[in-house]
C-alpha cells in the first residue's frame, strides 16, 4: 500500500486496542449470568475480533493483547458491575476515534469501522441490563438522605457539643436509627409497588448506602481532636462521595453528571451550614457549655 510509518504504527495501535477489547468483553461475559446479557457481550467481542482481523489486513502483523488493561477492566467490573467497566472503556475509544479520523483518506475501511463503533457496539451496550442498576434509586436515596441529614447534624453537633468523641458518639446513634429507618421505609415502600425490585434487596442497599455513609462522615471525629477541622474533613468526604457515586451512575446509566453532583452537593452543603447556625444560635440562646 506504500503506506507511512506513522499511520502503520497507527493501524497496529487500533488493532491491539481492538484485540484487547475482544479479549475483556470475552472474560467479562463468562463471569456474567444472565443469558441476554452474556449474548450481548459476546456479539460485541465477535465485533472487535472482527475489526482486529481487518486491520490486521493492512498491517500484516499479529498483535497481542494488553494483558494490564485485560485485567483492570475485568477486575474493575467485577467489583463495581461489568456495565460499568465496559461503558467505561467505551469512553476511551473517543481518543482513538481521532486517529480513524486522521487515516481515513489512507485506509477506506476506517470510516466503516469508525461507524460501527460509534452506532452498532454503544446500541448494543444499551440492551445490558444489570440488577444492581435496578437498585439505583434505593441507593441514591440512602446516600442523599444521609449525606444530607449527616453532615447537617454533625454541622449543629459540632458548634453545639465542642467534644469530638461526644460529637462521634451522637452522630452514630443518629446515623445507625436513621438507616433502619430508611431501610425499613424502603421496604414497605417498594413492597405495595408492583415492579421487578425485591423489598429485601432494596432495603439493604439503601439502609447499606446510608451505614457507609456514616462511616465515613463519623471518621475524622474518632480520628482528630479539633471539632472544626473533623466537620472540614466531614464535608470534603461527603463531595467525594457525592462526586464517586454520580460518576458512576453517570457512566453505568449515560446520565449527566455535573447537574446531578452540584445538585447533592449543594443540598448537603446547604444544610449543614444552616444546620450549623442553629447550633450556634440554640447553644448561645440556652447558654449550654459542653
Amino acid at each position: 500500500m506504500g503506506m507511512s510509518r506513522e499511520v502503520h504504527k497507527k493501524l497496529v495501535d487500533f488493532q491491539r486496542n481492538e484485540i484487547t477489547e475482544y479479549h475483556i468483553y470475552r472474560k467479562i461475559a463468562r463471569t456474567v449470568s444472565s443469558r441476554e446479557n452474556r449474548d450481548i457481550l459476546e456479539k460485541i467481542a465477535a465485533d472487535e475480533l472482527r475489526h482486529y482481523e481487518e486491520w490486521r489486513e493492512y498491517t500484516g502483523e499479529d498483535v497481542g493483547p494488553s494483558r494490564f488493561h485485560v485485567w483492570a477492566y475485568c477486575l474493575l467490573s467485577r467489583v463495581l458491575g461489568f456495565t460499568f467497566g465496559v461503558k467505561l472503556m467505551e469512553r476511551g475509544e473517543e481518543a482513538a476515534q481521532r486517529g480513524y479520523e486522521a487515516i481515513k483518506s489512507v485506509v477506506p475501511d476506517a470510516e466503516r469501522i469508525l461507524r460501527e463503533e460509534d452506532e452498532h457496539e454503544l446500541e448494543l451496550l444499551r440492551f445490558l441490563d444489570e440488577e444492581r442498576l435496578r437498585y439505583t434509586g434505593s441507593i441514591v436515596l440512602g446516600l442523599n438522605d444521609a449525606l444530607v441529614e449527616l453532615t447537617g447534624a454533625l454541622a449543629g453537633f459540632t458548634f453545639a457539643l465542642q467534644n469530638t468523641k461526644l460529637i462521634a458518639l451522637t452522630g452514630s446513634i443518629t446515623g445507625i436509627a436513621a438507616a433502619l429507618s430508611m431501610g425499613s421505609s424502603e421496604y414497605l415502600s417498594t413492597k405495595t409497588e408492583k415492579h421487578v425490585r425485591s423489598p429485601g434487596k432494596a432495603a439493604v442497599y439503601t439502609g447499606g448506602a446510608y451505614i457507609m455513609a456514616v462511616v465515613v462522615l463519623i471518621l475524622p471525629y474518632l480520628v482528630f481532636d479539633n471539632v472544626y477541622s473533623c466537620l472540614a474533613f466531614a464535608l470534603a468526604a461527603s463531595v467525594i462521595i457525592i462526586a464517586l457515586f454520580n460518576y458512576y451512575i453517570s457512566v453505568a446509566k449515560d446520565e449527566p453528571f455535573k447537574s446531578r453532583f452540584f445538585e447533592m452537593a449543594g443540598l448537603s452543603l446547604g444544610v449543614a451550614a444552616v444546620t450549623f447556625a442553629i447550633g450556634l444560635v440554640l447553644r448561645k440562646f440556652l447558654g449550654v457549655e459542653v
